[in-house]
């Protein structure tokens, strides 16, 4: 009977110095961070038109926020100095301010200003047709962006069905159901899929942002515009 206790005692003991050096290797054991590269590299080769796109997307929406905003500056004082020439006949002075001013209005109520003489509605025509061409400008590559937001989650879906033919190529490799054998193509499929769609709408969102901003320059330079026409008829009435 103490022979029995002791071996049993001896076997607890065992079993407790073998759970202590387990939990020291776990301890000791270095944690596995998955990092952004990784996560990225995992997505397989559908990341690189996708990462393709999100760099063409940031480059158009940066390059045109900031022509759009340069073009939105306040021109109220511009339309005050203009009056100011007009009214006084100084219609040289009216010209030079307007060229000076490198803006779109200014371009805008610089071809009215060498117009005058002619009737009002070819001045009207003159303005809007170098309107028109202004808000192209304003609007150049801006499309481009739109398409991004198109084809980018269209991309994350090529990586989703690659990412499931991955999958069952692997099972029929291996013959085996495990999560190991299907985690990569597990990965490809939602890395793509969430990269193409944050993506998409990122260029979605800017798309919609440097449209917004565009109209309302449009808006702006109308009013202007026919606050110039109404400045110019203003002697005949």
């Amino acid at each position: 009977m103490t022979l029995l206790f002791l071996q049993v005692t001896d076997t607890l003991h065992k079993l407790a110095d073998t759970a202590k050096n387990a939990g020291q290797q776990l301890a000791t054991a270095p944690e596995h961070e998955l990092r952004f590269g990784d996560l990225i590299i995992k997505g397989g080769w559908v990341m690189l038109p996708i990462g393709i796109l999100a760099v063409l997307g940031l480059v158009i929406f940066f390059e045109r926020f900031f022509t759009i905003r340069k073009a939105s500056k306040n021109e109220s004082n511009l339309m005050v100095q203009v009056r100011s020439s007009i009214m006084t006949g100084n219609l040289e002075s009216a010209i030079a301010i307007c060229r000076n001013s490198n803006t779109p209005l200014g371009r805008m109520l610089q071809k009215g200003l060498l117009r005058i003489g002619r009737p009002i509605k070819d001045i009207e025509g003159a303005i809007e047709n170098v309107g028109k061409l202004e808000v192209s400008k304003l609007e150049k590559n801006i499309g481009i962006l739109g398409i991004v937001a198109g084809i980018a989650p269209m991309f994350g879906f090529l990586g989703t069905i690659a990412g499931v033919i991955k999958i069952f190529y692997d099972i029929s490799q291996t013959d085996n159901f495990s999560i190991g054998v299907i985690s990569a193509g597990l990965y490809v499929k939602m890395v793509t899929s969430a990269a193409g769609l944050m993506v998409g709408i990122v260029a979605y969102v800017g798309y919609h942002i440097l449209n917004m901003m565009v109209d309302k320059i449009i808006l702006r330079l109308e009013t202007d515009a026919i606050e110039f026409i109404d400045l110019l008829e203003e002697p005949s009435k």
